[in-house]
């Protein structure tokens, strides 16, 4: 039996492994297997409690011994963000899921006439989406990872074309519940006064900096969103682009009509470039954990994680052929069809109205192995960032997002090397930095996340760090996951 030394002294695996099958029940608790991994980092163990209380004494059982914790969801996004200091305990959320339903917290408030939803941080989004739509209603979030949990979404900052009008899901929260390092339940939520407008929200500021912490900050129990009325009708309205000026004009005049788009959004393919492999192991985990090199186990087990589901290369595109602007409108039938027709007039050349949304609309533009990158920067400067980023690679690339607010994501093929990714990103930020936006790289092979800073200058640090000590100060959740190393 291995043993460990700890602050509590020396204690076996084995009974670490006992001890977490009495919390969480003899089949949610065992060692973790080649697939249980965060960002390249292997896990120790894995554990799937029952409910907040079960997740407060693993967190408490990892205190006492000094392990560290990571959460997970469903493992969409695993992939994302900087490699884990180390991963003792993956604690999964998959039970700690459901959706309760609860009134407006103020019915004299127009804001506030949405019923007030709270669900559990291991559900998957398409599950609330499902039991919500039965009363004709849904969450205004639509992120590209198929199966993610709300979470996921939330621990990831993730967030779809609807992010246009209504926001992030960070954006959208009215109360949220989470964890602290040493188990504590913490709550933070607007009060009704605060829904009706009548007062600023500031129950969540110190929730809403868990939104894109992955984990590093709180393990995630409930969050709670208002649910919107499902629109009567929605069109998509699209037209062929070939540059980043040419788009930027267009969403100009897309915004100077006044049409309402519930999401705007772009596809520049990368034409002409040589097809990637379908089957390559998850971005970040190309070379397995660092120190070692992956086994054939841990490679198959890799390939077909959920991580992999909606980052398939789409097909080849034909060299030559143009890119692609898209703008949804929902509403009532009759005026979303005065709008459609107001909006075909505005893209002219050969704008077209479809019932349904193009193949491309939430999936992102990076494959497995590529080394994905986010770029955020007003709309007015976006093609700016698209155009830096292009003469700084020396060849198309392909970039898929929400033009209208200006982030999109890009793929720089997993083909280059090291030194030309980390001169790309260089050149990228030094655009955005006098443009006030920032260039992540989302997910990495091994050897790019080595050698980069993943998230380059953030403003937010200061806050982080601040946060970070409050919830975290002996540094056990996700250890060196946030900016900065935090």
């Amino acid at each position: 039996m291995t043993a460990m030394s700890t602050g509590a002294g020396s204690i076996g695996a084995a009974e670490i492994t006992r001890r977490l099958a009495e919390i969480c029940g003899p089949s949610f608790a065992r060692f973790a297997g080649a697939a249980d991994e965060v960002a390249g980092r292997l896990a120790r163990w894995v554990a799937v409690p029952g409910g907040p209380r079960a997740a407060a004494e693993v967190l408490r059982l990892a205190a006492r011994h000094d392990l560290s914790v990571v959460p997970r969801g469903a493992g969409t996004k695993i992939d994302w963000g900087a490699v884990p200091a180390r991963v003792d305990i993956m604690l999964d959320t998959g039970r700690l899921a459901g959706v309760g339903h609860q009134p407006a917290a103020s019915s004299a408030a127009s804001s506030a006439a949405s019923p007030v939803v709270e669900v559990g941080a291991g559900t998957p989004l398409r599950a609330v989406q499902a039991t919500l739509e039965r009363a004709g209603r849904r969450l205004a979030l639509d992120p590209p990872s198929p199966g993610a949990t709300l979470g996921g979404v939330l621990a990831a900052d993730e967030s779809g074309p609807l992010r246009h009008r209504y926001g992030t899901a960070c954006e959208q929260l009215v109360g949220l519940r989470w964890l602290n390092a040493d188990g504590e339940l913490v709550s933070a939520g607007r009060s009704a006064a605060e829904l009706s407008g009548a007062t600023p929200p500031v129950g969540l500021d110190l929730g809403r900096l868990l939104c894109g912490s992955q984990g590093g900050l709180g393990v995630l129990v409930s969050a709670t969103l208002r649910a919107q009325a499902l629109p009567t009708s929605q069109v998509w309205v699209s037209r062929p682009v070939w540059s980043p000026l040419e788009v930027h004009d267009l969403v100009r005049a897309v915004f100077a009509a006044d049409l309402d788009p519930a999401a705007v959004e772009l596809d520049l393919p990368a034409t002409g470039s040589p097809p990637r492999p379908v089957a390559a192991p998850a971005a970040g985990a190309t070379s397995g954990p660092p120190g070692r090199p992956m086994s054939a186990a841990e490679a198959s087990a890799r390939a077909n994680h959920p991580a992999m589901a909606g980052r398939r290369p789409d097909p080849l595109p034909v060299r030559g052929s143009a890119g692609e602007l898209t703008v949804l409108l929902e509403g009532g039938r009759s005026e979303v069809a005065e709008r459609a027709d107001r909006l075909l007039a505005v893209l002219g050349g050969a704008a077209s109205v479809a019932p349904y949304a193009p193949a491309w609309w939430r999936r992102y533009p990076f494959a497995p192995g590529d080394t994905a990158l986010r770029v955020e920067a007003p709309a007015k400067d976006l093609h700016a960032a698209v155009y830096a980023l292009r003469d700084a690679a020396g060849t198309p690339l392909s970039v898929r997002g929400s033009a209208g607010v200006g982030v999109v994501h890009a793929a720089l093929p997993g083909s280059f090397a090291v030194d030309r990714v980390a001169g790309i990103l260089a050149a990228v930020r030094g655009v955005l930095l006098a443009r006030r936006g920032r260039c992540v790289v989302v997910a990495a092979p091994s050897a790019v996340r080595r050698e980069v800073d993943v998230w380059g200058e953030a403003a937010v640090i200061p806050r982080l760090r601040e946060a970070k000590e409050h919830l975290d100060p002996h540094r056990r959740l996700a250890p060196g996951r946030l900016p900065g190393g935090l």
